[in-house]
């Protein structure tokens, strides 16, 4: 069990929207191309005491889902970021940046100005590939191992150009009419595989130390990865016992290569409906995935395991060998580490054809999910928490904006109680408010 407080960060994602949810009078989808929309939830999400808003990106548009849904489109992070940045004072503030299509020069001085514009709060969300590619080059995206590498570098040329301006070299001396020690700011000269990159960066690095970082990669490569270079990790866990051993496996890489297992924070996307009962609970459930009917879950399935399960029994369970025996061809897999949770879930538990459809990997995006009351969900998270299944949460609210409501004035307040939650900032920039030096 982890023995620090959680650490929560809101999605502003507007995964209340999916599916019909954008048809709710109180959906707020007429804002949502406008900041208004994510700095009232920034603001309220500041009020109680979370430790980060965070957005995550797409770089393409499906247009053939926009005759019914918003899609999966949406406003540039860091550009919003910066907007959130001057209506707030205390939250962090986590964009997300691409290791394939961003220039490491770019990354690294957004990033900073980001940080400067926010005293310190912002984070960086580090993906090494987002749907779009073919906006950026006709060459195909790189096998994942190719793409690790390149991340790997990328990161270490941003944190090389983060410290070659670093703060002690920006003196500020009127009565000396000394601007900076320039014998401290030097260029960093990488010359490397992937990228060549001279440097310095001309945004000096910020009092409060450098941005933390974020990563999201949960296959073999991603995991040494985070364990590697991650502050926290946004992980798709749909059940605790996926959770622990996502969070043991990567404390265990991050002991191995001699950084405190502490320091790698195993942050679970908690995706929830919450109502006043759980009636109300479950009718938004059922609002929010009536869209995806039976054909689209088989469609899910088979893209995510090669696995052509219409016409089955719903009660035939589906075993580990019987998986192995039916697979078949399937289009490339949508999400890797889906399919993996899905391996996992069918060899330890065998489950019947109705349970494989009902899954979360299916029907959302392979995240916890918590439909009940304000209670149900605090007991969930206790229940993680205890199993030492998560170091936070990323919140990301389902069915309607009342699930945010009841997240913000009510579970985040008795999470306080509890002793899981602070009830004050005790800091003022992101790095404090993670606990970290």
């Amino acid at each position: 069990m982890s023995k620090r407080q959680l650490c929560i960060g809101l999605s502003l994602s507007a995964t209340w929207m999916k599916g019909a949810g954008w048809r709710r009078p109180d959906s707020g989808v007429e804002q949502l191309y406008s900041s208004e929309l994510y700095v009232r939830l920034a603001q309220r999400a500041e009020q109680a005491k979370l430790d980060f808003v965070f957005k995550p990106d797409a770089l393409l548009l499906r247009a053939a889902a926009l005759d019914h849904s918003p899609g999966f489109g949406g406003l540039d992070p860091t550009l919003l970021m910066t907007a959130i940045a001057r209506e707030t004072s205390r939250i962090g503030l986590v964009t997300t940046m691409s290791t394939m299509f961003y220039p490491p020069y770019i990354a690294a001085r957004q990033l900073q100005s980001l940080h400067w514009l926010s005293n310190g709060r912002a984070g960086w969300n580090m993906v090494t590939a987002l749907d779009g590619a073919d906006n950026f080059s006709a060459t195909p995206l790189p096998a994942s191992e190719a793409r690790y590498a390149q991340a790997e570098e990328f990161a270490e040329v941003v944190g090389k150009l983060w410290s070659s301006f670093p703060h002690e070299a920006l003196l500020l001396d009127r009565s000396k009419g000394k601007f900076a020690d320039s014998s401290l700011i030097t260029a960093i000269e990488h010359s490397g595989e992937h990228f060549s990159v001279k440097g310095p960066l001309n945004v000096p690095a910020h009092a409060a130390g450098a941005p933390p970082l974020f990563q999201a990669g949960a296959s073999e490569r991603g995991r040494s990865f985070a364990a590697a270079t991650a502050d926290a990790v946004f992980a798709a866990a749909p059940d605790r016992a996926a959770g622990t051993e996502l969070r043991a496996d990567l404390r265990r890489r991050a002991r191995q290569l001699g950084r405190d297992p502490d320091a790698v924070r195993v942050l679970p996307g908690m995706h929830f409906i919450l109502g006043r009962t759980r009636s109300e609970a479950q009718e938004l459930y059922q609002e929010a995935h009536a869209h995806l009917g039976a054909e689209l879950r088989y469609a899910a399935l088979h893209s995510l395991l090669g696995l052509d399960i219409r016409g089955w029994p719903l009660d035939q369970r589906i075993t580990g060998e019987l998986l192995a025996a039916s697979q078949q061809p399937a289009p490339p897999v949508r999400s890797q580490t889906h399919a993996d949770l899905l391996h996992r879930y069918i060899h330890t538990e065998q489950p019947t054809v109705q349970e494989l459809l009902n899954r979360p990997e299916v029907t959302a995006s392979g995240h916890w999910m918590v439909v009940g009351t304000v209670e149900d969900a605090a007991r969930e998270i206790g229940l993680w928490h205890e199993a030492g299944a998560l170091d936070g949460l990323i919140a990301l609210p389902g069915g309607s904006l009342q699930s945010l409501d009841l997240l913000l004035d009510e579970l985040i307040p008795m999470l306080a109680e509890q002793g899981l939650f602070r009830h004050e900032y005790a800091g003022t920039t992101l790095r404090a408010h993670l606990g970290m030096a």
